[in-house]
């Protein structure tokens, strides 16, 4: 690793890769084993960030807003405030670490070889899944799960079944996050150029006397904002391949050029392409979530045990200090955090620092066995509800404006009303039964959660009469956010990008569809399956020619 500042004015390289993130690290590493690959990561290094590292501090990078955070802070138009990695590894520096395959039906729908799929996943599970430690309130939640009929119980795997089962995590034994990045040390240190600080402002095409644009270069700015080009070598199969995620590499695609010509034009930005799907069939799957305080002490734990129902919801729990978030020192919340907003769905007139203040302040006030427990979450598939990304300035390091419609489909929203039941029957479960209050009643809990002081939004009283309007107001993101970049819109089925030529887009940006109960596992295994399948080509390409 290097920082950006230590980077030529000119350089000329076989491959290079904007974004080293949770695709962009194994993606780069198997390239680089065969040629010669640039890594472009606009953030600094996970490495000895104690906010990345333990499990102990999960939240801690999320509500971090300083400039140098792993985490970028955004709030889409829909008023739900949501985070996009800056740090080698990506989002896999920042999540809650649950590590799950996608189902085989996903991945014959996608048209991907299964053969490939799952040695690519074997790659990174080497490095980077562990079995997680499965405790007391994790148990019951599994337990409950099994008590409400998400049946069966297939115990602990990485794969996609219908039923409850233990899933894998990327914290280790002694509660120690492995991301992407470590993927890297499968690289060719001979083969790879890895820059921090390096933020890509433009990919350059080349147009002259071309039937179509070709992809040549990109220019990046180092830290202290100096102009760098890096440049393809000779030959027809080098390539630029964006890596920068469903906010980032749309947004890139549009700063260089290759969007919908009218929203280009209107800042400025020349059109080398008019390709109107840059942008567009932005989806974020939502997050719905019961707090329930607990009469006894629980574990720390992410999320481990997932319920996968048959009508297209996924339960999952989380549980401990860190996540309901009493801490000592009062300051910080953990996932319910006013400053990560999870649980905060603010109105845009209303987010401002004196409101957050506000919120901490009430939080501070309550007594701390109120931050005692857990709380039991449902995430819907899909989603089938989608939005739309749009540029708001030039400048790379600025957040697009992102508007995800949560619930626009009416199907959305039953799906979180069929999973919000399921978690008032684990609640009720006779597995459960320990780690609640008698006292409280289920349409308290969902008065208590809809009411958490972190919650800005205007709240409809007495909300636990309707699950629907509790969805509503309650709905937060679980960072599962795709599109943008879709495969049969944007890309083709081999990622490249349609019309221009040189230029691919792999990361979670092409995804359909949220895949498994959580994406990451499946954004690394792309990485490496996409990187195999480009030197394989190639290889075969190059044979052939001799």
């Amino acid at each position: 690793m290097r920082q950006a500042t230590t980077a030529p004015e000119i350089s000329h390289y076989d491959y290079i890769i904007i974004g080293g993130g949770t695709a962009g690290c194994p993606l780069a590493a198997t390239l680089s084993q065969k040629y010669h690959v640039l890594l472009l990561e606009r953030g600094g290094s996970p490495y000895g960030n104690p906010n990345i590292t333990y499990l102990s501090t999960f939240g801690s990078a999320l509500s971090d807003l300083s400039p140098k955070s792993p985490s970028q802070r955004f709030i889409s138009e829909d008023g739900v405030i949501n985070a996009r990695a800056r740090v080698l590894g990506g989002g896999s520096c920042l999540n809650a670490g649950f590590y799950s395959r996608a189902g085989p039906k996903y991945v014959s729908s996608v048209g991907w070889d299964g053969k490939l799929v799952n040695e690519s996943y074997v790659w990174v599970e080497n490095k980077v899944a562990f079995q997680p430690p499965v405790r007391q309130w994790q148990s019951a939640v599994r337990d409950g799960l099994v008590e409400s009929g998400v049946v069966p119980y297939n115990g602990f795997t990485y794969d996609h079944i219908n039923g409850t089962k233990i899933g894998g995590t990327i914290f280790d034994a002694a509660g120690r996050r492995h991301t992407a990045a470590d993927l890297l040390e499968y690289a060719n240190p001979s083969g790879i150029t890895l820059l921090l600080h390096a933020t890509v402002h433009k990919i350059m095409f080349k147009t002259r006397g071309l039937s179509r644009p070709k992809a040549h270069g990109v220019i990046f700015r180092d830290a202290l904002g100096k102009k760098h080009k890096a440049y393809l070598r000779r030959g027809e199969m080098n390539e630029v391949i964006v890596s920068s995620g469903a906010l980032g590499s749309p947004q890139m695609l549009m700063l260089s050029g290759v969007g919908p010509s009218e929203h280009l034009n209107a800042h400025n930005i020349t059109v080398v392409l008019d390709q109107p799907n840059v942008g567009q069939t932005m989806m974020d799957n939502p997050m719905n979530a019961i707090f329930v305080p607990s009469p006894v002490p629980v574990e720390v734990s992410l999320i481990q045990v997932v319920g996968i129902t048959r009508f297209g919801s996924y339960i999952e729990a989380a549980s401990g200090e860190n996540f309901s978030g009493y801490r000592s020192s009062r300051s910080d919340y953990g996932m319910f955090s006013p400053k990560i907003g999870q649980l905060s769905t603010v109105p845009p007139k209303q987010r401002t620092p004196e409101a957050l203040e506000k919120a901490i302040n009430s939080m501070n006030a309550l007594d701390a066995a109120a931050f005692r427990g857990g709380f039991i979450l449902e995430k819907i598939m899909g989603p089938i509800s989608t939005g739309h990304l749009e540029l708001r300035t030039r400048n790379p390091n600025d957040n697009p404006s992102i508007t995800f419609n949560y619930f626009k489909e009416p199907e959305d929203l039953q799906r979180c009303v069929n999973g919000l039941k399921v978690i008032e029957n684990i609640i009720e479960s006779k597995s459960f039964s320990q780690f609640r209050y008698d006292s409280i009643s289920l349409p308290a809990l969902l008065n208590l959660t809809a009411s958490a002081p972190v919650n800005l939004l205007p709240k409809h009283d007495n909300i636990s009469v309707s699950l629907e309007q509790f969805c509503k107001d309650t709905v937060m993101t679980i960072w599962h956010y795709h599109g943008g970049c879709q495969v049969g819109n944007v890309v083709d089925q081999d990622y490249k990008v349609i019309g221009v030529d040189n230029l691919r887009v792999i990361d979670g940006s092409t995804f359909n569809y949220s895949p498994g109960t959580n994406p990451q596992a499946t954004v690394m295994m792309l990485g490496r399956y996409m990187g195999v399948r480009i030197v394989n080509e190639r290889l075969a390409k190059e044979e052939s020619n001799h």
